[in-house]
């Protein structure tokens, strides 16, 4: 994971975003990141042939929904129980050319693909729709330098509808939180990976366990579970982890963890940034369903800023609350910006979280949402253990105040398409998947 992947960052953002934004939309122009004070967006209409009910929406926070024909009626019925993108079945999307993609957000993610490019090349693609040689083309115009950012991805990929297409988009950022290298009256300390922490590929003890892994620490003979949020918060890491520094606000540390990373601004101004390293392998409990579920918070209170004052006005049983989340997540100090799952940096407004069976790790997907400020081009540079399935996105907003807030109110809903090399959609058409799961063969819409 790097910035939040492993598990919990995306998991976190959807508690608030449990109470999802209505239906899906037509294609429509990404808009500016919220600001304080803006007007929320209205609905954009229903997809044609779409079945998707409205459901209860969140306040969001920012981005103008326009008027827009849809491009193409959700077509293909999604493959119950399919593990794999291509096991799920595809089928053609729009032609790229015809897609509202700007010239900024083109050369942002032409930027952001090319430093994929190593990664794309070497790894293995768990979705069963590529194989590293079928992105060598592209990587190599990218790496050549293309003047026509938009013009390159016409030229170089198509769009490709995974499943029903249908997805489904939170949003995380990086905070920034008061903190300081010594402790602080109040204060919550941040640990470094504890030392007796261990790590358990399943796989290599049994192939039905290829993939799962589990964390623990060593108690006589034993491997049993590593210590919870309550135990750590009352101090049984002391002697066994090192202390990276304090956050001033414990609630504002949580909802740090739960992004994976973030900058702890010191006395002095100056800043310590720092990173997901692992996490104590106990269960991710999102707090907003409990909250809501308990009757605990009001109209308006389904933001993540909702939650946070919710949590500061009452201490004891914010406290209780937060403790029934029993995963604990443990950093390093970070010399870079944040890095995703990729191991490179991501980008604000530019990277997203993917699932890595469902869409290939540095591949451009178009967003067509029913919030316009999502809306557009991204590549998926991220992972995050709530963004499982097809079409499911955690987008990556960056730093400060804009970006929490529109990474905290973040739950669209619409379109998405993958964009792949040229060529995939014709091998796809042949019956021709690569991986573990056959896909069915693509339809033309």
């Amino acid at each position: 994971m790097r910035i939040g992947a492993g598990g919990l960052r995306g998991a976190a953002v959807a508690l608030i975003a449990t109470a999802l934004a209505g239906c899906a939309g037509g294609v429509v122009p990404r808009t500016a990141p919220a600001e304080p004070g803006r007007t929320p967006p209205a609905p954009a209409r229903p997809v044609h042939g779409s079945t998707i009910a409205p459901e209860p929406a969140i306040r969001p926070l920012g981005g103008r929904i326009v008027g827009a024909t849809p491009l193409a009626a959700l077509a293909v019925a999604p493959v119950a129980g399919a593990t794999t993108a291509a096991g799920a079945g595809v089928m053609a999307g729009p032609d790229i050319g015809a897609l509202p993609i700007t010239d900024a957000e083109a050369r942002a993610a032409l930027t952001a693909f090319a430093r994929s490019c190593p990664a794309l090349g070497r790894r293995a693609d768990r979705s069963g729709l590529t194989r590293g040689p079928d992105w060598q083309p592209a990587c190599d115009a990218a790496r050549a330098g293309a003047g026509d950012a938009r013009g390159f991805f016409a030229r170089w990929f198509e769009a490709v509808q995974v499943g029903d297409g249908r997805a489904f988009a939170t949003g995380y950022y990086e905070p920034e939180i008061a903190g300081s290298l010594t402790p602080v009256a109040g204060g919550a300390p941040v640990y470094a990976r504890p030392r007796d922490l261990v790590d358990v590929d399943l796989g290599t003890f049994s192939p039905d366990l290829k993939g799962k892994a589990i964390r623990g620490k060593v108690s006589g003979t034993k491997l049993v579970p590593f210590d919870d949020r309550t135990q750590i918060e009352e101090g049984s890491l002391a002697g066994r982890a090192a202390v990276l520094g304090y956050a001033a606000d414990p609630v504002e540390l949580f909802f740090l963890q739960i992004q994976g990373s973030g900058r702890l601004r010191l006395p002095d101004g100056s800043v310590l940034r720092i990173g997901y390293d692992t996490q104590n392998g106990r269960g991710y409990t999102g707090i907003g369903k409990l909250m809501r579920d308990r009757g605990l918070l009001g109209p308006g209170q389904t933001s993540m800023q909702g939650i946070v004052d919710w949590l500061h006005a009452h201490p004891d049983e914010g406290r209780a609350i937060m403790r029934e989340n029993k995963s604990f997540v443990f950093f390093r100090v970070l010399d870079t910006a944040p890095l995703g799952a990729l191991g490179y940096p991501v980008a604000g407004q530019t990277s997203a979280a993917a699932d890595p069976a469902f869409v290939p790790l540095g591949a451009p997907v178009f967003l067509s949402m029913d919030r316009a400020d999502v809306n557009g081009l991204w590549v998926a540079q991220d992972t995050g253990g709530a963004i499982k399935g097809a079409n499911r996105f955690d987008t990556f907003w960056g730093a400060g105040s804009g970006a929490r807030l529109t990474a905290g109110g973040m739950a669209a809903r619409g379109n998405a398409w993958l964009l792949l090399p040229r060529g995939t959609v014709a091998r796809l058409q042949a019956g021709s998947a690569y991986g573990a799961g056959q896909g069915a063969p693509i339809a033309q819409p």
